[in-house]
């Protein structure tokens, strides 16, 4: 079986914990690692793999575009915004990690049917594949969703220079897919860096202000959601919930990392990078766009 080529921009964390993935994946292939700094952490580790590096960013695409079938961008919303129309002009498939809301929005264990027709994936963010799957399901069971607060709450360690750089963007772009897949009049997303040692896992808590609270009928749809997130985010499990509390859903999941680049307490990262996998693999079988 013939692999899909993708290169992955960006060699930070968040890039070099998809290159390890990639790697191990049986319908990917890794034909380029590609950032700014040749001497970055996430170079050394991608030379040490055998994967072919550049740090002349968007150029080396480029240049080397007939190579790819498919570009990962884990740089930030900016250089998304930047990178996005060069990589159509040159008929790349993109999935982007970085909030920027180019392409449509994708949570595999949702919408993977509908987005395989996209050139231009966005994954929303870490809170948002954690925290919309629950979201989807209450909009789908409560016809009427009056308010939906999402939590996070994340190890410190584990939000890098690029997180914290998009942290707007982040809230901006959860509430925003929270609203679209749930159907809610009014959305809010919290993010919490928790600077306490040993590092937390990452927890996430959905609350939802719901007409005529319906818990068994929620929890049909939720649990196979559940089980398809769990297909490819191992870590991903509910911790409470579905319960009313104060009138109120509330659910809480937490998401534990499988520790392939980035510590396992660092589900945030994880599981975003676990979904933008699944995508990629989905793309392979079908054989691109």
């Amino acid at each position: 079986m013939k692999k899909y080529r993708v290169a992955i921009l960006g060699s930070g964390n968040i890039g070099t914990d998809l290159l390890v993935k990639a790697l191990r994946s049986e319908h990917l292939t890794c034909v380029a690692f590609i950032g700014r700094s040749y001497t970055s952490p996430g170079m050394a580790k991608a030379r040490a793999l055998g994967v072919t590096c550049s740090d002349k960013s968007i150029a080396y695409i480029q240049e080397h575009a007939s190579e790819m079938d498919l570009v990962f961008d884990a740089t930030s919303a900016k250089d998304h915004a930047v990178h996005a129309p060069i990589l159509k002009a040159l008929g790349l498939q993109v999935i982007d990690l970085t909030p920027a809301k180019i392409g449509p929005m994708c949570i595999p264990a949702v919408n993977l049917d509908a987005s395989l027709g996209n050139d231009n994936l966005n994954m929303v963010t870490c809170g948002g594949q954690a925290s919309i799957p629950v979201a989807f399901a209450i909009g789908r069971t409560h016809p009427e969703v009056d308010y939906l607060e999402v939590v996070s709450s994340i190890a410190s360690k584990s939000a890098g220079p690029a997180t914290r750089i998009n942290l707007d963007e982040y809230i901006e772009t959860t509430e925003k897919g929270l609203q679209a897949f749930s159907g809610a009049k009014h959305t809010k997303a919290i993010l919490i860096l928790n600077p306490a040692v040993p590092c937390i896992d990452m927890q996430t808590t959905i609350f939802a202000s719901v007409k005529n609270p319906d818990l068994p009928a929620l929890k049909a749809v939720l649990d196979p959601i559940i089980q398809k997130i769990s297909t490819y985010v191992p870590g991903y499990r509910i911790l409470v919930g579905p319960i009313l509390e104060n009138g109120r859903i509330v659910v809480m999941v937490k998401v534990r990392g499988r520790g392939d680049y980035l510590p396992e307490y660092a589900g945030n990262l994880d599981i975003i990078n676990c979904a933008a996998i699944a995508m990629a693999e989905e793309f392979a079988k079908e054989g691109g766009r």
